[in-house]
């Protein structure tokens, strides 16, 4: 048996629950068994016969009342109520089994023929009406409680009808006796009857709670009203003894009735352990009985007055009586259930057109399917959705409609759907392609549900679903400008790439691509000319790969290619790879024609080949390394990865790191380089400096950390470096100014710095205001290596600069690629002619006559001329010849601290250099304070053998040996991009 919901089946319950169910039955039927063996054999002796003819008896109803009443107050119990009534019935049969045992066992005498035991006996069956009563399944409406009643009229009467023909006719007439023992005779089957009719009409109207415990006590009842017509029959009373075989039902019946609690909680424990509803394998026949129970009543009914009229004996009005009121109860019902089904059609028939309605109104395809595949019936909808009939789909085999593609899987599923168990998967989904009727394909979504062993399909179309979804998947995946794939895909298809390649392959290549001078494009022509360009070179791009590559623009005007490469040996895979990003750097150079002019762009290419075990992210890191090696190569040309590379970028990294931390500590002094006018040796500025002593008192030269100073900012990360050199400048300045000394510094400044947006013309006149720095006395140096800077935007930051009172300097003029545009555009006051001009002015007559020409061209633009790297007395004489105004370099001193430079401002300056002659004039030597000459290169030395290599000595003042004490003491020798002869940094 089991619960609602739940399945009870032989291996949903542990072994031991098996044997604790089986042994309450074995004990049952044993004593069962033992009662009936000693019956059938008398016991042996009368008086253990009457022993266990009523005291046995009494016994068990006992047994039977203590565990009725037992489980009526567990917590468990569905229906206490009827569970007391019955543990009452049976102390009733137990009382009057006792009583009778009292007068023959021990009194020894027969027991009187109206007695106390007949009050007990007839007590038995009321209780047990009433707690069947309980237990029956309550009707839901008042023709339902009549028909119960008229059931159990139709049962009692036609039971009532057959018994007083057979029996109770003869009882009926008494003579001689009482009127108490002639209704005590007819009490006892009259209230088997009912009792009989009310477990009949329970058994088919029994609740569903609690089946188990509910058979065994009807089952129990039943035995005992068995046993009570057996003993109501004349022959079978005269001849009673107790303790004889008919007693066996009456000790069966009581247990039973004992072991029905046990019956439920063996239920529970099974029902528990189960999880699935049982399957019912066909109509239920407890409905049918059910149905048929009145009639079969009335047949019997028909049959008591047929044996009545063929015996030839008299009809008693008590049989025409109860047969008539069968035979109207019968005609009463037949009424009641007659207008029970009109309803019943009705309402059935609105349901049907209800369902029908939503069947056909419904957007969605309902189709039910045979087991072999065969569609039996298909809704109207499918005119709608699938552009074909209804009635040309049925009889239409199901394969025969979807796809060749999606046929497998969908087999597949349905395949699996009928293995699984119903109350495990009660549905399943499918979505497949279904042919239309124009001879196309839609995408259709199918909830599959159990019909009668075949299948109900739920369908609708999700065409525009399935559409819209692959252009998100698209639009997730591509880019929206260029509709190349985004970094995203290009990454999955790197993946895919490392993934599936064979051991001998030598694996794929990454191409990263940027386009230099793209930012230039957006700033001069606008970012709708930048983003067709960017179209443009998208698609020269996918053209020229194979359609088995991938072509992806990163972001920006960054591009990349996946290169799929079947060439097992390493060199000619790069020689292929290399061949290829050639011809894209070339395809991609190409002028391209944007709203009527031609704009041009040049393609810096990394290249990284995979290697064992490279990752999607290592591959892609080498080749954005290997592209910003080539845009620092010089731009437009292709780089290989190599080792080296991450190397560097992991030393610049840390260097960077060491950068901050040493600006955070305090770690950074300036120093002040001062510019002299050549003419009169007087001081007219000082460059300011940057010097870094570390923690550990180590001094590092410029070119160690200003290359990644001079970086760009989102590189290097440093501008706070330009930023503070700007501030302790301007702070130093105003302190020189305070104490006498009002002379300009000059702080150079990557062009990079000054196009960022955190330090707009705003905030330099705010730092200015800030310190109080006079108008004018700021000179900011221009370092520019980057030819596609754009110079409306910085042309306009400059004249604000200038407006603030802030000089403009153009620093290593004659080195730069855009030097004659930026001064042709640029709002510049000072022009600083490059070292490497100046190293060679004395030695080579091409670079005297170009030097010469950019002084007078800066002469002839009113600007200042200042040559930097002036680190030889001749230098600065031939430069003053040339008519250079300004010079700064180890001919007069190098970067002092702020100390010194105060003694030589107040000294006022530098003795001026002798005429140019070659080698310098004897008196611009003899003005040179005593000291030691570096060393040249041997390349610098050639043709210049008649120099002298020591200056001669002259007497020197010693304040001039106190300025020349700094340049003594640096020994270090530092790369030309700065001067070397500087005073040491003070600890910080």
């Amino acid at each position: 048996m089991s619960a609602p919901g739940m399945t009870v089946t032989q291996q949903a319950v542990p072994e031991d629950e098996v044997t604790a169910g089986i042994v309450p039955q074995a004990l049952l039927t044993v004593l069962c068994g033992t009662y009936a063996v000693g019956a059938a054999l008398g016991w042996g002796s009368p008086r253990l016969a009457l022993v266990m003819g009523d005291f046995g008896l009494s016994a068990a109803a006992v047994a039977a009342a203590v565990s009725c009443l037992w489980y009526a107050r567990s917590p468990s119990c569905c229906f206490p109520t009827a569970w007391l009534l019955f543990a009452l019935s049976s102390a009733m049969a137990g009382a009057g089994n006792a009583v009778w045992g009292w007068y023959e066992v021990v009194l020894r005498q027969p027991v009187p023929g109206t007695s106390v035991a007949d009050f007990f006996f007839l007590l038995f069956a009321p209780p047990a009406i009433v707690g069947l009563l309980v237990l029956a399944k309550r009707p839901s409406n008042r023709a339902g409680w009549v028909c119960l009643a008229l059931d159990t009229w139709l049962i009692g009467g036609s039971l009532l009808t057959l018994s007083w023909s057979l029996a109770l006719a003869q009882a009926a007439h008494w003579d001689g006796e009482s009127v108490g023992r002639a209704a005590l005779s007819l009490a006892y089957p009259l209230l088997d009857i009912v009792l009989v009719s009310m477990v009949l009409v329970l058994h088919f109207r029994r609740t569903s709670s609690n089946r188990s415990a509910i058979n065994a006590a009807i089952a129990a009842l039943a035995l005992t009203v068995l046993c009570d017509a057996l003993f109501s029959a004349p022959p079978m009373r005269e001849h009673y003894r107790s303790g004889q075989l008919l007693d066996a039902g009456w000790f069966a019946g009581s247990m039973l009735l004992a072991y029905a609690p046990w019956a439920v909680s063996r239920e529970r424990v099974a029902g528990e352990d189960s999880a699935a509803p049982a399957p019912r394998a066909g109509p239920p026949m407890g409905g049918s009985l059910g149905a048929l129970t009145p009639y079969l009543a009335a047949a019997v009914c028909t049959l008591g007055v047929l044996y009545n009229v063929i015996d030839g004996h008299r009809i008693d009005r008590v049989v025409i009586f109860t047969a008539c009121t069968v035979v109207l109860a019968l005609v009463v019902r037949q009424g009641i259930m007659l207008l029970e089904n009109i309803a019943l059609a009705q309402e059935l028939a609105h349901k049907e057109n209800h369902f029908r309605s939503l069947v056909q109104g419904s957007s969605d395809v309902i189709m039910i399917a045979e087991p072999d595949g065969v569609l039996r019936y298909v809704s109207p909808a499918a005119a709608g959705v699938y552009g074909i009939d209804a009635v040309d789909l049925v009889g239409a085999e199901l394969a025969s409609l979807i796809h060749p593609a999606d046929l497998g899987g969908v087999v597949h599923e349905v395949r699996r759907f009928l293995a699984a168990e119903p109350a495990d998967e009660p549905t399943t989904r499918i979505e497949c392609r279904f042919r239309s009727g124009e001879g196309g394909w839609l995408n259709v979504e199918s909830t599959v549900n159990r019909h009668h062993g075949g299948l109900i399909f739920n369908c609708r179309d999700v065409t525009e679903r399935v559409r819209l979804q692959a252009q998100l998947r698209h639009s997730a995946e591509h880019d929206p400008l260029t509709d190349l794939p985004n970094r995203a895909l290009f990454t999955e298809r790197v993946r895919q790439a490392l993934a599936g390649r064979r051991s001998s392959d030598a694996g794929p290549a990454v191409l990263f691509i940027d386009l230099d001078g793209f930012k230039a494009v957006n700033d001069t022509i606008g970012h709708q000319a930048g983003d067709e360009l960017l179209v443009h070179a998208a698609r020269r791009l996918q053209e020229s790969v194979r359609a088995v590559d991938t072509p992806a623009r990163l972001g920006g005007d960054e591009f990349a290619a996946l290169i799929l490469t079947g060439e097992p040996d390493g060199a000619a895979r790069e020689y292929r790879i290399q061949e290829i990003a050639e011809r894209l750097r070339v395809t991609l150079s190409h002028p391209y024609r944007i709203a009527g002019a031609d704009l041009r762009v040049t393609a810096s290419i990394g290249v990284a080949f995979a290697g064992p075990g490279s990752t999607p992210t290592d591959l892609m890191r080498n080749a954005d390394l290997a592209m910003y090696r080539a845009k620092a190569s010089g731009k437009g040309r292709v780089e290989l990865y190599v080792p080296q590379m991450q190397a560097e970028v992991v030393r610049r990294s840390q260097l960077t790191t060491r950068l901050r931390t040493a600006l955070r500590d305090g770690e950074f002094a300036v120093l002040h380089e001062p510019v002299v006018e050549l003419a009169t040796g007087r001081i007219s500025a000082v460059a300011a400096q940057a010097r870094w002593r570390s923690a550990q008192g180590m001094l590092f030269t410029p070119d160690e950390f200003l290359r990644v100073v001079d970086a760009p900012i989102e590189d290097s990360g440093t501008g706070d470096l330009s930023r503070w050199l700007l501030d302790e400048a301007v702070q130093q300045a105003v302190a020189r100014h305070l104490a006498g000394h009002p002379t300009p510094v000059a702080v150079r400044l990557p062009v990079q710095r000054l196009m960022d947006r955190a330090m707009p013309p705003r905030a330099i006149e705010a730092m200015l205001t800030r310190h109080g720095l006079a108008s004018g006395s700021l000179v900011l140096e221009l370092a520019d290596d980057e030819p596609r800077t754009p110079l409306d935007e910085l042309e306009q930051r400059l004249s604000a600069l200038r407006r603030i009172g802030v000089r403009i300097a153009l620093d290593g003029f004659g080195s730069g690629y855009a030097a004659i545009s930026a001064l042709r555009r640029l709002p510049a006051d000072v022009l600083r002619i490059d070292r490497g001009l100046v190293e060679g002015v004395v030695e080579s007559a091409r670079l005297h006559k170009i030097t010469a020409g950019l002084l007078r061209i800066a002469a002839d633009l009113g600007m200042q001329s200042v040559a930097d790297g002036v680190d030889r007395p001749d230098q600065a004489a031939a430069l003053r010849a040339m008519g250079c105004t300004h010079g700064q370099g180890k001919a007069f001193s190098g970067p002092l601290d702020e100390h010194r430079l105060r003694r030589v401002l107040t000294r006022g300056g530098y003795p001026p250099p002798g005429p140019a002659d070659g080698r310098g004039s004897g008196r611009a030597r003899s003005a040179l304070p005593p000291r030691r000459r570096p060393e040249l290169p041997a390349r610098r030395l050639e043709g210049r053998q008649s120099l002298p290599k020591r200056l001669p000595r002259q007497p020197a003042s010693s304040d001039a040996a106190d300025d020349r004490e700094g340049a003594v003491a640096e020994s270090i020798t530092y790369p030309p991009l700065r001067s070397n002869d500087e005073t040491p940094v003070p600890p910080t």
